[in-house]
């Protein structure tokens, strides 16, 4: 499953200290940053699951950003 977010991280430095925390804690996930993005996309992969977004909308906040699950287009 994927989960994607819109985010307000806009400096690399912040995405690699932010990716490098969201891999130490969710071990499983597989995450990117795509700062181009006008949304300041975060990517979430987890191969065999469901990813819970309030664990993640957490960990970004905790680190002085906002996370906010992007719905999908229909």
């Amino acid at each position: 499953m994927i989960e994607v977010f819109k985010t307000n991280v806009s400096a690399r430095h912040h995405a690699r200290l932010l990716l490098a925390r969201i891999h130490h804690t969710f071990s499983d996930y597989r995450a990117t940053f795509d700062l181009d993005d006008c949304d300041r996309i975060l990517r979430v992969e987890h191969p065999s699951g469901f990813i819970p977004p309030a664990g993640l909308i957490a960990l970004v906040r905790a680190a002085g950003f906002e996370a906010e699950v992007l719905p999908d287009d229909v």
